[in-house]
């Protein structure tokens, strides 16, 4: 087993283990072997050899993968944790997949495997996927394979001894340190032992075969029991409450009643019980869950079921509710835990370097070093340079440095110029743009910048327009005033151009002139010109730039002093000797490697061979050739590259590494380069390499080299290591863990403080003061040779470079300023530096701070092999509810499978649980090579965290575990007892509230018409009256007039269809009328008036539609119990087509007549109803919760309701007025068939159906006809402001003009869209439109028309409430644009003759003005009772006929069930009172009550919409107290994954709710009615039942 362990994850499915093996034939094991040894040879690559081997294995993979997954994982576990020696022949091939180990301890691996071990495994949902979002993920297994690897600190092969047998510290001086490193803290890292993630994911990808039998529903049913069983809560942090029920009462021991559907309790009949995570189960043992009857077995239900089986939730005490506006406080705060670890040392002392020694003969400044050996030692070499094979291409001596600097210099001085002025000044700023294989040509432009007194700013190759982090370089040079860039002929050649040929301008940069610094375009000076050397002075010599954790780049500039100091203390620091060989593995053009190998370099004339990146790639070993064939005494590398070479260093026996005195650990200051250093020195002292030749040193762009280890040579104490408690880093406490504990970071020293330079370590955060002896801070130096300033950033600037650290007391320790490290670390025994991370790294969680580092080994030690795709795992954190959450990404290996990704994404999350007791908030996988990939081929991490906060990372897949890391929610409210009703008026009255109610004007004596009860008669009046005068004008989608009607046309046409049903039916029997918009719909409901008969409109079926469409009408039909439909031919023959026959039972329709060609026939007797509350018609709608309901109109409402809207809209004959409605139900059906024959108005009626064709119908014929007076819908003003935005001018050229208009209402049965009739009203305004002409009406069920704006009366006005105040069931006015701030627009006036008051939904009492409540209405024209409701029978009997319980409890009101609120405004009525605002909130059936209070959906869906562009709907709901947010995509496929995190996120912010589920749909899956409302419970039901074939659902932790 141990042999095995380095090969990938393939390997570990696929290798038969010995039994398989038996079963393989003789020649497939042969042929294996064969292939073994091929690629141990070198002859084939990884990835060949894994393709083979599948092909070979693919015919017994079944039998394998058969094997128990527990199995298998315990053998891995087995094998990860043996030791391997380093003789073994594991090392055998420098496979791809052993490029992962970066950050690789054994030790770490050990402590990961048993973190996991002690979790029970739990079921957790997997996501599940669209087949083609699979395809398109496994796409990326085509890619090339990337050259580059995982990041610039790529770490460390396994560690050869047990890191734990290192000693730590061994007893030198600073006994109070010593105490404080040898002392154990107990407790300070408890594991969390309950947490809420498991390991074997649940549920089936669609793509493996192997299924999960545990997943069945009687599993899912007892799951929960279970799992409460072995839950035990932990002191350290309480989850947060995720299902949002109450608690229980301390006393009474009573199940608890979920309200299903999120209604308050008095308004849901249906409820189911459920008892929830209290030990009780669902549903009995073999039994299905039903909740609101769809029963629970679908795939989704049971995911939701293993979802909520993994969420656990603590016990609260329960709380005093008071209702603080001050919100910010309702979060919870952390409570710091009282056991967790505090500094006990004293306040540390300064640490001084040694001083920095004189030298005689030391040149007075760089280019004066240069200018000397250039001239006495010409020959001398400086620079080899290699190509991609390893062979010198070219050596440049002293010499030629100085001469080729000398003719730069003068070219850029002389001869650039524009407009005869010299382009350059000294001290202008050039950028130098020099590919990492070209040294050579960087050096001659560093040194000619420096001779003509330039400054360079060398930055990366700007590979593409849009390379990662490229812009923000351009901010820095335009800031820098860059106008020149320097560059070699290859790389300009090789720049992206524009159409002229000239470099094309990159996104960001300046204006910038390329010029090509090679021999053919520099000049030779004259003789008489010498370039300036002065003696080094604290003019700027260079600026190295740097990009900060959030990827803004600053400019670092460093004096000449500094780089003269700098390289002053390196040489004395590292005894650098005159004419010494050393090898450079870095970056030349910043760092390490520019101190090293360019300026220290020159300063004491060595010879620098450097290894340029490309070079390392194809050859991980040519370094170590290279010291062995220059005999180098230096090297300079990074952890990385000792860690590639281990990798290949099988069969070189002839290198010998014991030239090297030094061997410079660059980034020795990340805390896993120890493991790479322990496991190099492992296997090259064999070859030669010194134990102390290894120094790490410490450095930053801003202080420069902060201390570095020192040759033996210098007589300096032994190096230290540290085993540390990662409980204890997480409070910046040092603690030595002797125990072996799980959680430990082991740091190796970075040796002393530079020469010359003072050293202290102050607190993070805030004031620096002095930290303890056993406390991590931030390292800051105070010395000669540190940078300047960020260039052009005084405010940083001061930050940085310019600190003044304080002790307790707060008296500065020195007048010397200090510069920040942005090192974390501590001073140890023998005053030897150690540290733990980086500020850029640091992620401060709840009060603890955490390591980007330690977070990603830890995830590699989970079976890294088999999974991440060369180790590139970028982690970071984003804020999110006032709070740091860690978001891990990974790239994926192009073979991995759903299955094993979702399951390493599971134990990931364990083991950061268990090792650093911090939730991980996302973790994300994309597919290999799509990170963005830093200049050196680390990854990028602010870019990806911009894209990651963008929604643009792509992932394949995403895990979401919101309920376990926010704690922070604000606790759920409690509903308090409510108050008794005489307290309630007498605080109002005390409080100077006036109970909340208002009404229309009074109806006032009867005009002409208004002595008719029944609206028949009115038709029959004005048919002999004025036969002729025009009712009805249709018109069709091209804009011509289909049909017209006048009072004697509709009248006979009426009469006509009255005689065909008179010898039919009896008086009372109800009609279908089943017709599409327009007159014949309007002379067959007048012809059943006549015949006596209940006409019932149905919006036909939609040919195209039938499956959805026809169900409906079938269902109006019965629940309505018509005996007949009346219809025309072709709807007919739909309804007895075949395809109808496929979705309903055509045979029990009841008769159906057309009326195409009717017999024109007088009838002898009009029907006479004996009382006006006979009923007149029936008005059936689907609510927006699905709910199919009829109201009963009565004669008498009906007369009542046309003469409010008349009295409303000032309607008399001459008037015009267009309505562009659906005219089934509602006041849509009310304005087509009734109002125009009651007030005689003429009515153009343009069928909403026909915008469709020609989306500008409607307008046009508002402006042709010059009507004051328009009725729409929400969904027809969306398609004209979708389809006609851009089109505005192309209208006007055809005269339209909407200056006429001066009211167009929204006909709508919902809050008012504010940002829809705004954006509408903004784009007509170019039209004509008056700003003040758009307003809503609103009508429920109980009543269809309460509010219409009208053509008198105030403007409607809008008012800014606070959304979290709604929540609370609470009115608070707020500012416009203050924070959480929803503007309600007023929905429109009161009519005529209603009464409007609002109520409490429990106590029923009457609320102060700008309360929320329940509206009630008393109106004549309020309907008189459900015909039927169809899907809850018992429902809402007291909707029509309900009194207050104190007050007024004399009159009848009707409950609309809606919130909302009145107010009075300062604006004047018509009548000169002061007018009553209603403001509609929302419908009481549609809110969701979570954690105590009450939210409208449209508020969570306007936010979701908002956080990413390709959102294109969204609908919510809830299931079992989850939150389900549904959302469509309008975009490719693959950023269906981008929008889980966003949706999480804003939800938080906005809403503190935590969302169960994401589910992607495609444009078109969320269902809409007629008005354009949401269908939020057939989405549901949708959900539950499978059928929404969504692209990605994610089932968040």
């Amino acid at each position: 087993m141990a042999e095995r362990t380095s090969t990938g994850l393939l390997t570990m499915m696929l290798e038969p283990t010995p039994a398989v093996a038996m079963t393989l034939p003789a020649e497939v094991r042969e042929k294996l072997a064969e292939l073994e040894l091929e690629l141990s040879e070198g002859d084939i690559t990884q990835k060949g050899y894994e393709k083979k081997r599948s092909k070979l294995l693919a015919p017994y993979i079944p039998q394998i993968q058969g094997v128990d997954p527990s199995l298998q994982i315990d053998n891995r576990i087995q094998a990860s944790s043996q030791a391997v020696l380093p003789g073994s022949k594991q090392i055998k091939s420098r496979a791809a997949n052993t490029r992962d180990e970066r950050f690789r301890s054994d030790l770490h691996t050990e402590a990961v495997q048993a973190a996991l071990a002690k979790y029970k495994e739990r079921k957790m949902p997997m996501p599940s996927k669209r087949r083609s979002v699979l395809v398109q993920s496994s796409v990326e297994a085509c890619t090339p394979p990337d050259t580059s690897s995982a990041s610039e600190d790529e770490g460390s092969l396994r560690r050869q001894g047990r890191l734990a047998t290192s000693t730590p510290y061994q007893g030198h001086g600073h006994p109070a340190v010593e105490h404080w490193f040898n002392r154990v803290i107990q407790g300070s890292s408890t594991s969390s032992s309950a947490s809420s993630t498991s390991s074997h994911p649940g549920g089936r990808s669609i793509t493996n075969t192997t299924s999960h039998p545990a997943l069945n529903a009687n599993a899912a049913a007892t799951a929960l029991a279970d799992l409460m069983a072995h839950t035990q809560l932990d002191n350290h942090s309480a989850p947060p409450d995720v299902t949002g029920l109450s608690e229980r009462s301390l006393h009474a021991e009573r199940p608890q009643v979920a309200s299903v559907r999120g209604v308050s309790r008095s308004y849901n009949h249906h409820t189911s019980v459920m008892e929830t995570a209290d030990g009780c189960e669902w549903g009995g043992e073999g039994s299905l869950p039903l909740i609101d009857g769809v029963p629970v077995n679908s795939r989704v239900s049971n995911k939701i079921q293993q979802l909520l089986n993994t969420l656990k939730r603590p016990k609260r005490p329960p709380l005093r509710e008071f209702f603080v506006d001050d919100f910010e406080e309702l979060l919870d705060v952390q409570q710091p835990d009282p056991n967790q670890p505090k500094p006990e040392g004293q306040q540390m002392s300064p640490l001084e370097g040694e001083p920095l020694g004189v030298v005689t003969n030391w040149p007075p400044s760089l280019p004066a070093a240069l200018q000397r050996w250039g001239t006495t030692h010409p020959k001398s070499p400086c620079l080899t340079a290699l190509d991609n094979a390893g062979k010198p291409i070219y050596t440049l001596t002293y010499g030629k440095l100085w001469t080729r600097s000398q003719k730069l210099a003068y070219t850029l001085l002389n001869k650039l110029s524009s407009r005869n002025e010299p382009l350059l000044m000294p001290g202008d700023r050039v950028a130098l743009v020099f590919p990492n294989n070209d040294p050579v040509m960087f050096m001659v432009a560093f040194y000619g910048c420096l001779l003509a007194e330039l400054v360079p700013v060398p930055i990366e190759v700007p590979l593409t327009r849009k390379d990662a982090g490229s812009q923000q370089i351009g901010f820095l040079l335009g800031s820098c005033g860059v106008t020149l860039a320097l560059t070699t002929d290859a790389c300009q050649k090789g720049l992206p151009k524009a159409q002229t040929g000239e470099v094309a301008t990159f996104k960001g940069w300046p204006r910038l002139l390329w010029f090509v610094s090679d021999g053919k375009h520099v000049v030779k000076p004259p003789k008489d010109w010498h370039p300036p050397i002065r003696e080094a002075s604290n003019e700027i010599a260079y600026i190295e730039y740097k990009t900060s954790k959030e990827g803004s780049t600053m400019g670092i500039t460093v004096s000449h002093s500094a780089m003269l100091a700098h390289c002053h203390a390196l040489t004395q620091a590292c005894c650098y000797t005159e004419a010494e060989t050393i090898t450079n593995v870095l970056d030349f053009k910043r760092e390490a490697g520019l101190w090293h190998g360019v300026l220290t370099g020159v300063m004491n004339r060595m010879h620098v061979i450097s290894i340029p990146y490309s070079l390392m790639k194809v050859n991980p070993l040519s370094w170590i050739q290279k010291v062995h064939m220059y005999k180098a005494r230096v090297a300079v590398v990074k952890s990385r590259d000792m860690h590639w070479s281990l990798l290949a260093q099988k069969d070189q026996r002839d290198i010998s590494l014991s030239s090297l005195r030094m061997l410079i650990v660059a980034d020795g200051a990340n805390p896993w380069s120890i493991s790479s250093c322990d496991a190099f020195l492992n296997v090259f002292q064999a070859r030669g390499l010194r134990p102390e030749v290894i120094c790490p040193c410490a450095s930053s762009s801003e202080a420069m080299t902060v201390a570095i280890r020192r040759p033996p040579e210098m007589g300096v104490p032994p190096p230290g290591k540290a085993v540390l408690s990662m409980g204890g880093l997480s409070h910046s406490v040092i603690r030595v863990d002797t125990e072996e504990k799980l959680s430990v970071l082991t740091v190796q020293d970075v040796g002393q403080v530079m020469p010359g330079a003072l050293v202290c370590v102050v607190r993070v955060e805030g004031t620096p003061y002095l930290c303890q002896t056993d406390e991590v801070g931030e390292i800051c130096v105070s010395s000669g040779s540190t940078g300047l300033a960020y260039y052009g950033l005084p405010g940083m600037t001061k930050n940085i470079f310019e600190t003044i650290p304080v002790t307790a007391s707060g008296v500065p320790i020195t007048d010397r300023p200090f510069t920040r490290t942005s090192l974390l670390g501590f001073v140890g025994p023998d005053s030897l530096v150690f540290v733990v991370g980086k500020m850029d790294g640091l992620m401060v969680v709840s009060g603890r701070r955490h390591n980007a580092d330690d977070v990603v080994a830890t995830a590699l030690a989970v079976e890294p092999m088999k999974f991440v795709y060369r180790g590139r795992i970028a982690v970071f954190s984003v804020s999110v509810l006032h709070d740091e959450r860690i978001v891990v990404v990974a790239e994926q290996r192009p073979d991995a499978s759903e299955e094993d990704s979702f399951q390493w994404m599971s134990r990931v999350l364990q083991a950061i649980d268990s090792i650093h007791q911090v939730g991980v908030y996302c973790l994300a996988l994309v597919p290999a090579n799509t990170l963005p990939k830093a200049p050196l081929g680390g990854i990028h991490i602010s870019e990806t965290k911009q894209r990651f906060l963008e929604g643009a990372l792509h992932p394949c897949n995403v895990l979401m575990c919101p309920h376990t890391c926010v704690t922070n929610l604000p606790k759920p409210r409690q509903k308090q007892p409510e108050v008794g009703p005489a307290s309630m008026i007498v605080g109002n009255l005390v409080a100077g509230k006036r109970i909340a109610q208002a009404s229309g004007r009074d109806v006032g004596q009867l005009e002409d018409n208004d002595q008719f009860l029944y609206i028949q008669d009115v038709l029959q009046w004005r048919a002999q009256a004025t036969p002729d005068h025009p009712l009805f004008l249709v018109l069709n989608a091209k804009g011509t007039v289909a049909s017209t009607a006048s009072c004697l046309q509709l009248h006979k046409r009426a009469e006509r269809v009255a005689a065909a049903l008179m010898g039919r039916l009896n008086t009372g029997d109800h009609v279908a009328l089943v017709y599409p918009p327009g007159v014949d719909l309007i002379a067959t409901f007048y012809g059943c008036l006549y015949a006596g008969c209940v006409p019932v409109t149905v919006r036909p079926p939609h040919p195209q539609n039938l499956a959805t469409t026809l169900p409906t009408v079938k269902m109006i039909v019965e629940v309505s119990k018509s005996v007949y439909i009346l219809t025309t031919q072709a709807i007919m023959k739909l309804l007895k087509s075949k395809e109808a026959a496929a979705a309903v039972d055509v045979k029990s329709w009841p008769t159906v007549l057309d009326t195409d060609d009717l017999p024109r026939k007088k009838i002898s007797q009009m029907y006479k109803p004996p009382t006006p509350e006979m009923l007149a018609y029936l008005d059936f709608s689907v609510s927006t919760t699905g709910i199919l309901a009829g109201v009963k109109m009565s004669h008498a409402a009906t007369s009542a309701l046309c003469r409010s809207i008349k009295l409303q809209c000032e309607l008399y004959p001459s008037r015009q007025i267009a309505i562009c409605l659906d005219p089934y139900c509602g006041l849509g059906f009310a304005l087509w068939c009734l109002c125009s024959v009651y007030s005689g108005h003429q009515s153009i009626l343009v069928p909403p159906l026909e915008l469709e064709t020609n989306a500008s119908l409607w307008l046009a014929a508002v402006s042709q006809y010059k009507v004051r007076v328009t009725f729409c819908s929400y969904s027809v003003m969306e398609m004209c402001t979708k389809g006609l935005g851009s089109q505005t001018e192309a209208l006007r050229l055809r005269n339209v003009n909407l200056s006429c208009v001066r009211t167009c209402m929204v006909v709508a049965e919902e809050r008012p869209r504010i940002s829809l009739t705004q954006s509408f009203s903004k784009i007509f305004k170019d039209l004509g439109l008056s700003p003040r002409a758009v307003s809503t009406t609103f009508g429920c069920r109980v009543n269809v028309a309460i509010c219409l704006q009208g053509t008198a009366g105030p403007d409607p006005t809008t008012v800014y409430v606070d959304m979290r105040a709604l929540r609370h069931d609470r009115v608070r006015l707020v500012e416009r644009g203050s924070p959480h701030s929803l503007p309600l627009m007023e929905s429109g006036k009161i009519l005529p003759g209603v009464k409007v008051i609002i109520a409490n939904t429990e106590t029923k009492g009457p609320l102060g003005d700008s309360h929320l409540g329940e509206i009630w209405v008393s109106s004549p024209h309020n309907a008189t009772g459900y015909y039927t409701v169809y899907g809850e029978e018992a429902l809402h009997a007291d909707h029509f006929n309900t009194k207050l319980s104190f007050g007024d409890t004399q009159t009848v009101w009707a409950r609309t069930g809606y919130l909302g609120f009145l107010r009075r405004t300062e604006l004047t009525d018509a009548s000169g009172e002061r007018h009553d605002a209603l403001y509609v909130v929302g419908s009481l059936d549609e809110t969701l009550e979570l954690r105590g209070m009450r939210y409208h959906p449209i508020d969570i869906e306007t936010s979701v919409i908002r956080s990413h562009k390709s959102i294109a709907e969204c609908a919510v709901f809830t299931w079992t107290n989850l939150l389900v947010v549904v959302v469509e995509l309008e975009g490719s496929e693959q950023e269906a994954l981008d929008l889980v995190a966003l949706v999480t996120n804003v939800v938080l912010e906005e809403h503190y709710l935590i969302v169960g589920v994401v589910v992607v749909v495609d444009p078109g899956v969320i269902p809409i009615n007629s008005r354009g409302e949401k269908q939020r419970m057939h989405l549901r039901d949708g959900f539950l039942a499978d059928q929404l074939d969504p692209i990605y659902v994610a089932y968040n932790m």
